[in-house]
């Protein structure tokens, strides 16, 4: 089982979009977000529950090991429009200022 720090939930999803529209620097996507963790840039990491563990499992760990903040948004498609796109994500992640 994997562990989130916390969970989002109905009214905080339209939170969470203005937290990424206001975002000065953002990660959509595993590839960029892992790139941005191993450079140390990342302030806090989202997480899609219904994502593939064997995806998430990584960020989790990394995240755990470099004490990341990690927040757990209900679905894929819920993370992706948060995130300006039209598509599902499994992660993304707010950078540093």
């Amino acid at each position: 089982m994997l562990n989130y720090n916390s969970v989002i939930k109905g009214e905080s999803i339209l939170l969470l979009e203005e937290t990424f529209k206001h975002a000065k620097q953002k990660t959509v996507g595993f590839k960029q977000t892992q790139r941005a963790l191993e450079k140390g840039l990342v302030r806090r990491v989202y997480l899609a529950k219904d994502a593939e563990t064997h995806v998430l499992r990584p960020i989790l760990e990394w995240c755990h090991a470099h004490q990341v903040e990690h927040i757990e948004v209900p679905t894929m498609k819920e993370l992706g429009k948060a995130c300006g796109i039209e598509v599902g994500t499994a992660v993304a992640a707010v950078l540093e200022d």
